[in-house]
């Protein structure tokens, strides 16, 4: 046959091949990026490598279907379509292949917005919200991986079909969740991927459902954030605590995986030995040191020092320093040690009764008063304290500042020592005599004394006279006259002369009278009876001398 008729047949032959038919071709070159194929036209038509799943499968010679898109292009060639043909194909048959519930095997061939196109053998769309359980935020990472998808549904007069993976990994995920909580049960050990860490614990996946593993069972140790332990995505192995089949809710333990480091604490850390270990935290009250991973002991700040008083731990120590400590007890129950830092050194207090002895005169500095007394400094955190008591013997003192100020010098008097209790009681009237001791060496009553006015009342005006003693001058023993107000007659600084008309031994208390300083016997004889009898009188204001000075007390006019 001459050539001109070969050329007129297969001309005529592909005029049959019109545009959306399918036909018969016959691959003549794979190269790397195309396919050439030969449909009977003048020339060839090349098929896009990307349009065949693997084109390792396919061998020059062999016959594929196409589908003719043009029957030439502006070059004179075929435009085909092995892709569409097989699509073209499939649709006639979708339905019958995979209606709409049905399980679909397809592979991801490109990323479009809102999700992927999937070909199950036709272009199918899966939205990114039907990926995964969580939608992804890189769909590249999909593009040409072959999944199992459902198909959710089909829309023939549009040719769209809908798919998705989600709800075939819920499915499986609800089954294997069934499946575990039926297995599952407390005290079993179980691998799982850590799935997510929060400030509270983390949630791990036991491939099936998530449990809960909270930061207190972590570690037997102190730790402040799970992320101290786990990263997401390793794969651990946890204990199962407690499983809830209603709620379906796990609690999982990791230290439970491991020896609970308390079962032998009495036996490694005995009461009495020395240990070593971490400042790992620092509260008001005390330092918690660990003394091995899962084992911390409390440092009480009164077991810091033996003298230092320490308001705040922090002044003594800080978080990460090493340190000795003594063990003081240990509760195994409640998972307590009390630790001590000041028993590493003699306590001081032991050597109290040899360096202050009772009645041993000593010096010191006011550190501190209170309501009571005066606290004087020995030496470092050594103190005595003085009682208001025991500040003098002639005085009612009411307040340590009314005789010393914070920072004086003083001396004093050992009176008693009592080194378990960490007391030194002092005395400064005891390093004097005790002039009320022999009170008739020094007043007897008709002595006309001499003294200034130091505080006036309502009731009368108190005296100082020699050696410190006090007395009290009555209203009614002022003047000859009657007196409204001590003031309208006295002030304070005021040099007086007076008698003594009384002497109470049991109230450490003289009673004077300015008016009798010049009195002669018989009349100093009738107003001592009658400052008796005045003292005697229960209808009146005051019953005693005794209850005339202590009323003194805060009634200034």
């Amino acid at each position: 046959m001459s050539s001109i008729m070969e050329e007129l047949l297969a001309e005529s032959n592909f005029t049959l091949n019109t545009e959306g038919s399918i036909v018969q071709g016959l691959i003549t070159e794979i190269r790397q990026h195309e396919v050439v194929v030969d449909i009977g036209g003048k020339s060839e038509g090349v098929i896009p490598a990307h349009e065949f799943i693997d084109v390792g499968d396919l061998q020059v010679g062999s016959e594929i279907e196409v589908l003719v898109e043009k029957v030439e292009d502006k070059g004179g060639n075929p435009v085909v379509s092995y892709d569409k043909a097989q699509q073209k194909k499939n649709w006639e048959n979708i339905l019958t292949k995979f209606p709409e519930g049905t399980i679909a095997a397809g592979r991801v061939r490109s990323k479009v917005k809102g999700g992927l196109i999937v070909s199950i053998g036709v272009d199918a769309f899966l939205p990114a919200s039907h990926i995964d359980v969580q939608p992804p935020k890189n769909l590249d990472q999909y593009v040409g991986q072959t999944y199992d998808f459902k198909v959710l549904k089909i829309n023939l007069d549009r040719k769209n079909i809908v798919l998705s993976r989600r709800e075939l990994i819920e499915e499986q995920r609800a089954n294997k969740r069934r499946d575990l909580l039926e297995s599952i049960e407390p005290g079993q050990t179980r691998k799982g991927i850590v799935k997510n860490i929060t400030d509270f614990g983390a949630f791990i996946d036991l491939d099936g459902m998530d449990g809960l593993l909270h930061i207190t069972d972590m570690s037997w140790g102190r730790i402040s954030h799970p992320s101290e332990m786990l990263r997401q995505g390793e794969e651990i192995e946890v204990m199962i605590i407690e499983v809830n089949r209603e709620k379906e809710r796990v609690s999982l333990g990791l230290k439970q995986t491991t020896n609970n480091p308390w079962d032998e604490i009495d036996k490694k850390f005995p009461v009495g030995s020395k240990i070593h270990g971490k400042v790992v935290n620092l509260v008001p009250y005390g330092a918690f040191i660990e003394i091995e991973p899962g084992v911390e002991g409390l440092v009480h700040i009164t077991e810091m020092s033996w003298t230092k008083r320490i308001s705040k731990p922090s002044e003594l120590l800080r978080v990460g320093e090493e340190l000795e400590a003594v063990v003081l007890g240990i509760q195994k129950d409640e998972q307590k040690i009390s630790l001590g830092l000041r028993q590493l050194e003699p306590n001081p207090w032991d050597m109290v009764r040899h360096n202050y002895p009772v009645g041993a005169r000593v010096h010191g500095k006011v550190r501190n008063m209170t309501t009571y007394g005066a606290f004087i400094e020995l030496e470092e955190g050594i103190d005595g304290m003085v009682h208001v008591s025991d500040m003098s013997w002639t005085r009612k003192v009411n307040h340590p500042s009314e005789v010393l100020k914070k920072g004086d010098e003083v001396d004093a008097i050992v009176l008693d020592v009592d080194a378990q209790q960490q007391r030194i009681s002092l005395g400064m009237k005891q390093l004097a005599t005790d002039p009320w001791s022999d009170i008739d060496a020094h007043f007897k009553i008709g002595d006309v004394v001499e003294g200034v006015v130091t505080k006036l009342t309502s009731f009368g005006a108190f005296i100082d006279l020699k050696d410190g003693i006090d007395g009290l001058v009555h209203i009614s023993q002022i003047s000859e006259d009657r007196i409204d107000k001590v003031k309208d007659v006295l002030n304070a600084g005021d040099k007086v002369n007076a008698r003594v008309i009384k002497i109470d031994r049991d109230e450490r208390r003289l009673g004077l009278s300015i008016k009798a300083a010049n009195y002669s016997e018989d009349e100093l004889a009738a107003e001592t009876a009658s400052f008796d009898a005045l003292s005697r009188d229960t209808s009146g204001d005051m019953m005693n001398l005794g209850d005339i000075l202590d009323g003194a007390v805060g009634k200034d006019d």
